[in-house]
């Protein structure tokens, strides 16, 4: 089952405190970002984050559970939760203040 598009919608509208979260596809899923590092995934309607101390602090009581099989576990982040916005958006930006900041790629030769 992949992630409809109305999940997508609602998670980036209650991340707005967040600063800049977005959404793009991947692999018939989802990627989330906030300052162009990636924090999660959207895998089925669920919302995987990316484990961090600060985040696992802020989520806490959460569960680890992989997004897909054969991916390492990230904290699933329960949907009734997502109905407190300021919360969900403090916990995508502390998790991406802890986040190292994604490398500049360099362009390929001869493009």
């Amino acid at each position: 089952m992949a992630t409809q598009q109305r999940t997508i919608d609602f998670l980036l509208e209650q991340a707005t405190s967040a600063g800049g979260a977005t959404a793009k596809p991947m692999f018939g899923e989802y990627g989330v970002y906030v300052d162009r590092k990636i924090v999660g995934l959207v895998c089925d309607d669920q919302l995987f984050v990316k484990p961090t101390l600060s985040g696992r602090a802020h989520a806490e009581p959460v569960s680890d559970a992989p997004p897909y099989p054969g991916a390492k576990p990230q904290m699933l982040i329960a949907t009734d939760r997502w109905d407190d916005a300021e919360w969900l958006g403090e916990l995508l930006r502390v998790t991406a203040a802890e986040l190292p900041t994604p490398k500049t790629r360099k362009p390929k030769r001869g493009k």
